[in-house]
Formats: C-alpha cells, sequence, structure tokens
C-alpha cells in the first residue's frame, strides 16, 4: 500500500520505519511540509491508501477535514482535539474513512480491559498517574483520559484523579490504582518503547484501506 505519513516526531519517524519494513511505499511530510493542511490536495492524495497523522492537535483537526473532504482514509494517533470528535466523525460518515485512537498498542488495549473489569471492584477509590516525555504537549494523556472514561462507565461520577509527569524522553507509563481500607491494587503499563504505538498504526492503517465510516481502534483491535 502507498502510506502518507503526517509528523515526523519520534513516533510519526518510527511509523515510517515500520511501514517500510512491512513492505509498504510512504511518503513522510512535516509541520512545515504542510501548513494548515497545505499538502493535502487532490493531486498529492492520488494514489494514498491511508494517510497516517501524528503531528499536534490543531494540525490533526486540519488534516482530517483536507483528507476526508476529499474521501480520503486517515488513520489518527494524535491526541489532544476530541473537542472536535463529532465532526469529524460525521465527516466520515459522509465520505473517506476515519480511525482514531488514543493510543494504538495491543498492549494498552489489554490495560483497557483490564481497568473495565477493575472498575467493578466495591468500595473502592480509583486513580490514575501517568508519565511522558517533557516534550509532549497535552496532559493528562489521551490514553489516562480514556482509562477515567472507562472507570466512569462502570461508577458514573466517580471521581477518577489523574496525576501528569512529563520527564525526559519517557516512553509512556499509565498506572490505574484502586484503594480500599483494606488493599490496594494496581495495573500497569510501561512501554519500553514506541514501536508498540508504530506497529499497531501501522496496521490500523492496513485495515481501514478499503472501509468507509469512523471508529475508535479500540473496536477494532480485535480483527487486526
Amino acid at each position: 500500500m502507498q502510506f502518507l505519513i503526517l509528523g515526523k516526531g519520534k513516533t510519526g519517524s518510527l511509523v515510517t520505519e515500520v511501514a517500510l519494513e512491512r513492505g509498504h511505499s510512504v511518503r513522510a511530510l512535516d509541520i512545515n511540509d504542510n501548513q494548515h493542511a497545505s499538502a493535502l490536495t487532490a493531486a498529492n492524495l492520488q494514489g494514498v491508501d491511508v494517510v497516517i497523522d501524528f503531528t499536534a492537535a490543531e494540525a490533526a483537526v486540519e488534516n482530517m477535514r483536507a483528507v476526508l473532504a476529499l474521501g480520503g482514509r486517515i488513520v489518527v494517533g494524535t491526541t489532544g482535539w476530541y473537542a472536535h470528535l463529532g465532526e469529524m466523525k460525521s465527516l466520515a460518515q459522509k465520505s473517506g474513512a476515519l480511525l482514531y485512537g488514543t493510543n494504538f498498542s495491543m498492549g494498552v488495549q489489554k490495560l483497557f480491559r483490564l481497568t473495565a473489569d477493575l472498575a467493578k471492584l466495591e468500595g473502592y477509590n480509583f486513580s490514575i498517574a501517568e508519565t511522558h516525555h517533557s516534550s509532549k504537549l497535552d496532559a493528562p494523556s489521551g490514553t489516562a483520559i480514556t482509562l477515567r472514561e472507562i472507570i466512569q462507565k462502570v461508577r458514573p461520577g466517580a471521581n477518577v484523579p489523574i496525576t501528569s509527569h512529563r520527564v525526559g524522553d519517557a516512553k509512556g507509563e499509565h498506572v490505574v490504582t484502586a484503594s480500599s481500607e483494606v488493599d490496594t491494587l494496581e495495573i500497569r503499563h510501561d512501554a519500553h518503547s514506541r514501536r508498540g504505538f508504530a506497529l499497531g498504526a501501522v496496521r490500523a492503517a492496513e485495515w481501514v484501506a478499503n472501509k468507509s465510516g469512523a471508529w475508535d481502534f479500540r473496536e477494532i483491535c480485535d480483527q487486526l
């Protein structure tokens, strides 16, 4: 397949590497090459099966609008833009395809499911701690917000505080804690590298290449 990667940061560069390893053709653009989605024209998207976005929240929204308006398919690993989720899903239902996720790691997908099970415990208070690299702009992380939403879906109205840390080149750590008067339980995911995120994003792009509509990665990860 032909992929267009938006973003040449830590994860975006690794997405390019993984896609090439899996036999795909790749073009990559950084933010200077694609200011305000200026490079996402019909001519530039000709022959592109899927666009994969690892940029920043504001840029991702512009990129989605441009790709979907042209009937293209886009995988979005960028977080921090979910205030626009309704609009983006509506655009994808009209033309093209959108596959988004707060985290494309298969290990984190298991963390989500374990957290939903943990949240069923009676008599516990829940909290979340997350640590990422110092250049990550959004805090709390999209993954931490998803974890809180998962707990609150099981326990509506529950107060679930999130503690965020930004340290060096941390790859990503999330800890869900359930505490009671008698004991404490923790579920932890600690990424050793960004490769798991990159591989998940490429596999997501392979999945969505012949589809139309909008999906959260959590909905389709079992199909990969």
